[in-house]
């Protein structure tokens, strides 16, 4: 498994923070009991803190991205998510976050599940490999692509598990998740403002945004 270090995300020029990493945070309540799986080296859980006072702990796979936590007071644990995650009880947290880390997960299916488990809610963004300039790259090139939001080559890549937008919604019918919110972002990384269907969404959107609870 990796972390959030693993993608180049867009950053809002008046204060500095990721655009996927504000729009997570909007969708967290105050005071909330928070757990950051692949954490990175803390932004989300900083921000997460600064901003609505969250009670965040995290779990992070690389020494680097736990030192920088440590370092900016984040109590943070270095643990894989294919593997640590079946340790943690029921409900333990109001809510779990899974920012850009599925992909890189062995099992992503049994990961959700467990987001399910231990959260009362789970946010999971990622990559879309569904859109169009991936489309293109495949059809055209015939070569497998690298964006701004996918920089890897083939050969070197942490990501083993690339999904679309239309099949992470399949996903979360097959676990039984409820979707309270769902956003589709842009190149640029702001949200998609219209309402459309799944497969405009599956076809433009460069990322997506997901709050899922349990039925």
């Amino acid at each position: 498994m990796t972390s959030a270090l693993s993608l180049l995300p867009a950053t809002d020029l008046e204060t500095g923070h990721r655009l996927d990493f504000l729009l997570v945070t909007n969708m967290v309540e105050p005071g909330s009991r928070v757990l950051d799986v692949g954490c990175g080296d803390g932004d989300l859980l900083t921000l997460l803190r600064d901003r609505k006072g969250v009670d965040g702990r995290g779990i992070e796979l690389s020494r680097e991205g736990v030192n920088a936590c440590l370092t900016k007071g984040l109590p943070v644990i270095q643990g894989d998510a294919d593997t640590d995650l079946a340790d943690y009880p029921d409900d333990a947290f109001d809510y779990v976050i899974l920012s850009q880390t599925i992909q890189a997960t062995r099992q992503p299916k049994v990961v959700l599940e467990h987001l399910l488990r231990i959260g009362r809610r789970a946010i999971v963004s990622f990559p879309n490999f569904g859109h169009w300039r991936v489309r293109v790259d495949l059809a055209l090139k015939g070569r497998m692509p690298v964006t701004d939001n996918l920089p890897y080559s083939w050969y070197d890549t942490p990501n083993i598990h690339f999904c679309t937008i239309r099949d992470f919604v399949e996903l979360c019918r097959e676990v039984g998740a409820q979707m309270e919110k769902a956003v589709a972002l842009n190149a640029g990384g702001k949200p998609m403002q219209v309402s459309l269907p799944w497969w405009v969404w599956n076809l433009l959107g460069d990322q997506g945004v997901f709050l899922l609870k349990r039925r």
